[in-house]
């Protein structure tokens, strides 16, 4: 299993749309690309700093596992996340396992069911995003290049959060799984 020993880092812009097919057309226009359809499952489990989440996605029939730990304020507008990655493909019978073991050991926080709509601009990708019993939403991810400044990637999300017309009114602070727990 590899996990790198500093963490990715990346810039992240959340916020609520109004019109999904409409918004998907503008995505569609500012990356001048289609979108990559993918279905994914987040369980979250109760750590005491930050959030992990084990990822199942599907993408074209291809279900791929993700383990994630991230972290970042929650505040709208852009923000930096510090996120570590393991591939479920690096770990020999994937990550079934080890997500029986974290819900015995940690237990579960919830679940976030989704429909994602990746759009890819540069360094940057776009999601469009309708979670089952919230709504719809965009996420931008500015991925940092090594040496990149946080500062950087905020020129960057900003930029392209102009271009897709998303209102500072509409700007998101936290995750999904926070979303899902306000509302129950």
């Amino acid at each position: 299993m590899n996990v790198a020993k500093t963490p990715n880092c990346n810039v992240e812009i959340k916020a609520t749309i109004r019109d999904f097919d409409s918004f998907c057309t503008i995505a569609k226009e500012v990356s001048n690309t289609s979108a990559i359809i993918i279905l994914q499952e987040d369980t979250f489990f109760d750590v005491p700093k930050g959030r992990l989440k084990l990822r199942k996605k599907t993408k074209e029939g291809k279900v791929e596992e993700q383990l994630i730990y991230y972290d970042r304020p929650d505040t709208p507008g852009p923000k930096t996340s510090s996120f570590y990655l393991v591939q479920g493909s690096s770990v020999e019978g994937g990550l079934q396992p080890l997500q029986d073991l974290l819900t015995a050991c940690l237990g579960v926080r919830g679940r976030v069911l989704k429909t994602r709509h990746l759009y890819l601009l540069g360094q940057t990708r776009l999601h469009v995003d309708r979670v089952v019993g919230l709504g719809d939403f965009m996420e931008l991810e500015v991925v940092l290049k090594e040496g990149q400044s946080a500062a950087e990637g905020e020129v960057i999300a900003e930029d392209i959060r102009r271009k897709l017309g998303v209102r500072d009114e509409d700007l998101l602070s936290g995750a999904y799984m926070d979303m899902i727990e306000k509302k129950t």
